[in-house]
């Protein structure tokens, strides 16, 4: 199994340099490739071939004094770029014949020095490593620290350089592990999660966690500083100098919501071997008023990350239909008593006279329905 793992690391003024050096250059061989593409494209000529590219748009391009500066760079850096157009448009095509699962992926797009996210990745050929004293040496970067918050599983087979909006620099390295070690020892519990937005998960066994609203909860500092920024002449430095303020405080929410969602999913694959959660649409509630609060709570992401950390533990997660009625049915006799408004948060069933928390009840009801699921699963 392949595992992402990032790091923060912290780059001199020099290397900072260097690196977005790197960036420049990878942009503008995408660029100079994607454009080659277009233009065969509109002439009616087939796609150039990523080896034609190569040679015209890297090596005889360093030759030029245009492109004389794309030699400063490691060749790997370049090739990769290349790679990522190749795979961009992999992407795009199979989306087109609908043979790519998910969301319908657009053509490339050229890339900007403006873009909020700068990326170069590294493979074993170009003879990055990992020093004795624990920093990350890149070619004509040097020697970089690390911030290390845990040891890596086995050695590395790629590193991607990554400067998010926020102007922060990151290191993630892909890693292959052997799945067996990891497995957890088998449980005989399983839990149901139903996911909501005052409580961020009510849980079948009568737990519940209040949704700690992070983004509304530091709205008051984004709207101001939002403000200032929009005060700030354009094209001077002070206005990039705000720019990258609120852009800091954004990404405080945000690695405040992931940190929340890494610990509480870490915590329920570790205590059942089974779990159920409710496949929301979340793009159809985000065109509804709750569409803040929705984005606030990342159900997606929350989802996602039990997906991944079940498969790699171990353990079995079932998403039941969001058209199943969770909400009507009564968890006791299994009655469905109808559709009720958001306001209701308890019920009583018309069949045996039962008393539901509406909450917990669907979560016991999705957590019988996932047990249904697996049972008839082949």
């Amino acid at each position: 199994m392949q595992l992402r793992y990032a790091f923060r690391i912290e780059p001199g003024p020099g290397q900072r340099l260097a690196l977005n050096r790197a960036f420049g250059c990878a942009r503008v061989v995408f660029n100079d490739c994607l454009r080659a593409r277009r233009d065969a494209h509109a002439a009616g000529l087939p796609f150039p071939r990523s080896a034609e590219l190569s040679k015209r748009f890297i090596t005889e391009a360093k030759k030029t004094r245009e492109r004389a500066w794309l030699g400063e760079v490691s060749a790997v850096v370049l090739q990769q770029a290349l790679r990522d157009l190749d795979a961009a448009y992999t992407n795009f095509f199979a989306s087109l014949k609908g043979t790519r699962k998910g969301a319908k992926v657009g053509e490339p797009r050229m890339r900007s020095k403006r873009d909020r996210r700068q990326a170069v990745r590294f493979t074993a050929n170009a003879r990055w490593s990992i020093t004795p004293d624990g920093k990350l040496h890149l070619p004509k970067v040097g020697p970089v620290p690390v911030r290390w918050s845990r040891s890596l599983p086995s050695i590395p087979s790629t590193v991607t350089v990554i400067k998010d909006a926020a102007g922060r620099y990151f290191a993630s390295f892909v890693v292959e592990t052997d799945p067996v070690d990891e497995i957890l020892p088998p449980l005989d519990t399983d839990q149901g999660i139903d996911l909501g937005l005052t409580h961020f998960a009510v849980m079948a066994d009568g737990s519940r966690l209040r949704s700690p609203r992070f983004l509304r909860r530091a709205e008051k500092k984004l709207r101001r500083a939002q403000r200032r920024l929009s005060r700030k002449a354009k094209g001077s430095r002070n206005r990039d100098r705000q720019r990258v303020k609120v852009a800091k405080a954004h990404a405080r929410v945000a690695d405040a919501r992931k940190d929340f969602h890494h610990q509480l999913s870490t915590k329920l694959i570790r205590e059942n071997q089974a779990i159920s959660v409710e496949s929301l649409s979340v793009k159809g509630l985000a065109r509804t008023r709750l569409a803040k609060s929705v984005h606030d709570a990342g159900w997606s992401a929350f989802v996602d990350m039990l997906a991944y950390k079940a498969a790699r533990y171990g353990r079995t997660l079932t998403k039941v239909d969001r058209a199943f009625p969770s909400s009507q049915v009564c968890s006791a006799c299994g009655h469905r008593d109808g559709p009720k408004p958001l306001h209701v948060r308890t019920w009583i069933c018309g069949r045996c006279g039962a008393r539901h928390d509406r909450d917990w009840n669907a979560g016991v009801n999705i957590k019988h329905e996932g047990r249904r699921i697996r049972a008839a699963a082949p």
